[in-house]
């Protein structure tokens, strides 16, 4: 290989590896401790992806879709990341719980004398929230795809 050639393989790895660093560790660049994830030999990716408030936002949206239920959130949100971020019960119900003692959602019982399924909506506020979400967690998520787009660069040309 030619001297320029490895120089040029060289800062591309640099690169490659800056992205990734980006994506995974900007929060202890910035001093922030590891996310809860990563701590525990976590993905940096997934782990920053539930620190960020991206899984409330994508709750958020699909709620804002029509009224949802905790599974067939769980089920919409694995298949829109395609696995990426799958998410269980011990993580849905408290969210779900969460966003309705904020106000940002309410739930209502399909069959109220059963308990069934309890549908959730957005609220006013809810809906307030939902946007300034979306503008607070774009630029992170903007960055994940750099990191990833460069990654895929790297490796497969």
């Amino acid at each position: 290989m030619a001297r320029s050639e490895a120089s040029k393989g060289d800062r591309s790895r640099s690169a490659a590896r800056a992205a990734v660093k980006q994506a995974g560790g900007a929060a202890r660049e910035r001093g922030e401790p590891a996310p809860r994830g990563a701590r525990k030999g976590g993905d940096p990716f997934t782990g920053e992806l539930r620190r960020r408030e991206v899984l409330p936002l994508l709750v958020m949206h699909l709620i804002a879709q029509g009224p949802s239920y905790g599974n067939q959130l769980m089920e919409r949100i694995a298949g829109l990341t395609e696995g990426v971020l799958s998410v269980n019960p011990n993580t849905m119900y408290p969210l779900l719980r969460r966003l309705e003692d904020e106000g940002l959602i309410e739930g209502q019982w399909e069959h109220p004398e059963r308990r069934s399924r309890r549908f959730y909506s957005l609220t006013d506020t809810g809906a307030a929230q939902y946007a300034e979400l979306l503008k607070e967690v774009r630029p992170f998520l903007d960055s994940v795809g750099r990191s990833i787009d460069e990654i895929v660069r790297e490796v497969y040309g």
